[in-house]
């Protein structure tokens, strides 16, 4: 079993940047493909960026060239580097780890709030 939590999130004017974390604990984290998805409002939640065990990254349009997403492995930590934030980025930014067994696992999420 994987238990996330993550951190790093806030309230942040347009234009600035948030490195969100992601604790992970339990067995398998290096073998998971990690991911970041994000909610507003009102809206479906969807996939912001994703780091396979290989560390192949993949991120979607709306972030790319914005976002980096990194693991630590040694550490059991997944990071999200978010630059150039704008008032759409605003959403809950969830943490997910699908594991080798297909088994997947949620955080809580942590609010981003970008505004002026």
């Amino acid at each position: 079993q994987v238990h996330l939590v993550e951190s790093g999130g806030g309230l942040v004017q347009p234009g600035g940047s948030l490195r969100l974390s992601c604790a992970a604990s339990g067995s398998g984290f290096s073998s998971s493909t990690m991911d970041w998805f994000r909610q507003a409002p009102g809206k479906q939640r969807e996939l912001v960026a994703t780091i396979t065990s290989t560390g192949t990254t993949n991120y979607a349009d709306s972030v790319k060239g914005r976002c980096t997403i990194s693991k630590d492995n040694t550490n059991k930590m997944l990071y999200l580097q978010i630059d150039s934030l704008k008032p759409e980025d605003t959403a809950l930014y969830y943490c997910h780890a699908l594991t080798i067994r297909l088994m997947d696992y949620w955080g809580q999420g942590t609010q981003v709030t970008v505004s002026s």
